[in-house]
């Protein structure tokens, strides 16, 4: 009898051991992420040429121009156009 006791024994053991083996599994699947990562952000776009504060230096260049006689009226007002419409 002693023989079927440690037998029984060996068995259950065995079976516990697979049991964890079985839910250290499940475990590392839950772990894991079921989802794709999000995509990585677009790099930001260029600050325009023609923008912000280098607008108003674009403008005031043209105008100390127009001033001292390097510029028509002509020319600087096609020239501020190009400015303001960014081009």
């Amino acid at each position: 009898m002693v023989g079927g006791v440690a037998a029984a024994a060996h068995h259950a053991g065995k079976r516990s051991a697979e049991a964890q083996a079985n839910e250290q599994a499940q475990q590392q699947e839950y772990a894991q992420p079921q989802y794709a990562p999000p995509p990585p952000a677009p790099p930001a776009p260029a600050a325009p040429s023609a923008g912000g504060s280098d607008m108003v230096t674009e403008l005031t260049n043209l105008k100390s121009l127009l001033d001292s006689g390097v510029l028509t009226q002509a020319e600087f007002d096609a020239q501020k156009q190009k400015v303001l419409n960014g081009q």
